[in-house]
């Protein structure tokens, strides 16, 4: 058998092995993204083998070729049995390996892949790198070591804090953490762990496994799992990975190397089992699948975006603004008056300086990202934007006012978007002699954390700008969804719809806790009217005045809601809205003046009110959902069902273990669903009961909406 040396060991795999020096190279080449199928583990496994049997060899190299690491799974394999080599018995192979063995990390080194490189003796990442175990994120815990491993590395508080959040983290925090030995600023993966080598090899030693290694898990504070479980408790009563992780990493403190790795694997397969996975590993997805817009040609070109320009300093206008400035794009912010701008950059000041005391930015970051943000008075200062948003007071004459502003002094080519969250993007682009040019931006508040953002395309927008719009959402970390002109677009659409039913079961003799609690209950981190309070009611209270004013037949008759706009109580702004709130807190409370003034309310419509239940509240809140968003569909607004999940599950809070809105509406059960919004056509009435003829078409059909 010719030496491993002499030929490039195990043909036909994307895996090799040959030798430099004394030092055997194990390297996978599998692009795009090095993911571990099939293929990969089988030739890990004979890469390995080889290795520890080249007798000139003194330790291994794990390497990766192409922009990054292992990635993690193959997604062609997702929910299909894995054959042998499994991932669990790969790792086991690494960890008993009888020579030393380096992993190499760059780019990203995640899931399976950060779980083989923690069975390896010694991790070396180069700058840049980024670390994590997001199975969380598809309803899974790490099923190959990595509870049991990592707390031997990090102490067993920051493994849960890394495995529960599922976030990376970067190479420099993860050698400070213990997670990996070394960082190497410059050269390529082979020339790191070449270097690696060497000092291990001067240093004569071998390392330990990490799953011999005790010394950071041997005084672990039991009180750390319990704490831990009450506050999942709180925060995520429905997960069900979330508390199988600390369950698991609490086996690798309680329990010898060999028992917890048994216990993990019998809490993954009880993940495993959840119809919770199904969900999540759709929500998953669907954050990848919208970034494709059906109907726009693959490759179409795309305008640089080198400089951007916001056009209102208040609180979505900052938001924005600091968007742009956190991916490193300057960015020219502007007001009309002086008082304004100061309080605007004031806020946002204060923003960045309290993520700096949380840690989360260095002063010299904020100090970074305030310079790229340029504040001014003139409108001509935007002349050299590349891309200017909107974000004035959401009324029709002012917006078509500033973007006929913006059209005479913007340069050619540049993009002008509006962040209105309903108004008619089309009719907002004629104020222009660029409609080509012009689309809508919605980001949602608060914008620097909500990740959704609804790429609205008018009927002129080219193709070029709504690739650029879609690109600059990936590169400013937003979830971007291309939606058409409607009012309320998609998501609003929406949820106009849930809040209709919300205030008509208020009406009929529900409370507001009430209709929370049963959403909260379903999975929303917020009920409707607590989300209203965090909203703001006088923005919806605007919307619904500026329609009564142009004579909408759709417009909402005034109702108690704009009672409380009209005095003051604006919601958590004002310490009162729906909830009152105490000083500095954000617990909605009950407020004894509210119940007086909802039952005013129905006195004066002759309301009698009656005993509503919780499966109404459910029902009829997420029922007339789904037959809005079954329109939406019908009308082309948006293309496919997986759009509107995204929207609700990245804008609205949805839960993402229920998969999406319209996910959920499939495993309801769609007869049970177009049923139900007939009977109440016939009992409830009202444009949102109208059924829709494409909900009504799939039921009778059995097969999924939109298919």
């Amino acid at each position: 058998m010719p030496s491993p040396a002499q030929s490039e060991a195990v043909p036909a795999t994307p895996v090799h092995y040959a030798r430099r020096g004394r030092v055997g190279v194990i390297t996978v080449d599998n692009p795009p993204v090095n993911a571990l199928g099939h293929g990969v583990r089988s030739g890990l496994a004979a890469a390995l083998a080889a290795g520890l049997d080249d007798a000139e060899s003194d330790m291994l190299l794990l390497v990766c070729t192409g922009r990054t690491f292992m990635a993690g799974a193959d997604i062609r394999e997702f929910g299909k049995p894995s054959a042998p080599p499994t991932l669990p018995e790969l790792v086991a192979r690494f960890d008993a390996a009888t020579k030393p063995v380096i992993a190499v990390l760059h780019g990203s080194a995640l899931g399976g892949g950060l779980e083989l490189a923690l069975a390896c003796h010694v991790r070396v990442a180069l700058t840049g790198a980024r670390l994590g175990l997001p199975e969380v994120k598809l309803g899974l815990l790490p099923g190959a070591g990595g509870t049991q491993r990592l707390p031997r590395l990090v102490g067993a508080a920051k493994a849960l804090d890394l495995i529960l959040s599922g976030e990376p983290v970067g190479a420099e925090e993860a050698l400070a953490l213990g997670l990996v030995d070394a960082v190497e600023e410059r050269g390529s993966p082979l020339e790191a762990g070449l270097c690696a080598a060497g000092r291990l090899a001067a240093e004569k030693r071998t390392p330990l496994p990490v799953s011999a290694r005790n010394d950071r898990i041997a005084e672990t504070d039991p009180a750390l799992f319990i704490e831990r479980r009450a506050e999942l408790a709180r925060r995520l009563p429905h997960l069900v990975s979330p508390h199988r992780i600390v369950d698991a990493v609490e086996a690798a403190v309680t329990l010898p190397f060999a028992d917890g790795m048994a216990r993990e694997r019998a809490l993954f397969r009880d993940c495993m089992d959840s119809p919770q996975r199904a969900g999540l590993i759709h929500a998953f997805f669907a954050e990848r699948e919208v970034a494709k817009v059906p109907g726009l040609p693959a490759g179409t070109p795309t305008r640089d975006i080198r400089e951007a320009g916001v056009v209102g300093a208040g609180t979505m206008g900052g938001g924005i603004a600091m968007c742009f400035a956190n991916a490193g794009i300057p960015v020219t912010l502007l007001d009309l008056s002086q008082e304004a701008l100061d309080r605007g950059i004031a806020t946002i000041r204060r923003s960045y300086e309290a993520s700096a005391g949380k840690g989360r930015l260095t002063l010299a970051q904020v100090g970074e990202r305030m310079a790229l943000i340029r504040p001014t008075l003139s409108h001509g200062d935007l002349a050299g934007a590349d891309l200017v948003v909107e974000a004035a007071f959401e009324s029709m004459a002012v917006k078509q006012a500033v973007f006929r502003k913006l059209d005479g002094v913007c340069k050619p080519g540049a993009i002008l978007a509006t962040n209105s969250s309903t108004l008619d993007v089309d009719a907002i682009a004629a104020a222009t002699g660029r409609p080509q040019d012009v689309l809508g931006l919605h980001f949602f508040s608060p914008a620097t954390i909500m990740r959704l953002l609804e790429v609205v395309r008018g009927a002129q927008t080219s193709d070029i700008v709504l690739a650029t719009a879609m690109a600059l959402a990936r590169r400013i970390g937003k979830v971007g969804v291309a939606v058409g002109v409607c009012d309320g677009f998609v998501g609003n659409r929406i949820l106009r719809q849930r809040g209709r039913e919300a205030m008509a079961l208020v009406e009929a003799g529900a409370s507001p806790e009430q209709v929370d609690r049963v959403l909260t209950g379903f999975g929303f981190p917020l009920g409707h009217f607590a989300m209203t309070d965090l909203a703001g009611i006088d923005v919806g209270w605007r919307i619904r005045e500026e329609r009564r004013t142009a004579g909408d037949p759709e417009a909402e008759a005034p109702d108690w809601l704009d009672v409380l706009a009209e005095r003051g109580r604006y919601g958590q702004k004002t310490g009162a809205g729906v909830y009152r709130y105490e000083p500095g807190s954000r617990k909605p409370l009950p407020d004894p003046e509210l119940a007086a003034l909802i039952a005013a309310d129905r006195s004066r419509r002759g309301i009698a009110p009656r005993l509503v239940g919780d499966d109404e509240v459910r029902d009829r809140c997420l029922y007339v959902m789904v037959n809005e968003a079954a329109k939406i569909l019908e009308e082309g607004i948006a293309a496919r069902p997986v759009d509107i999940d995204a929207i609700w599950l990245h804008g609205y809070g949805f839960p993402s273990w229920r998969g999406g809105l319209l996910f959920w509406a499939e495993r309801e059960g769609l007869g049970r669903i177009a049923t139900a919004v007939q009977r109440y056509q016939r009992d409830i009435g009202g444009p949102q009961w109208c059924p829709s003829a494409l909900l009504l078409k799939c039921a009778a059909a059995g097969r999924p909406i939109g298919c």
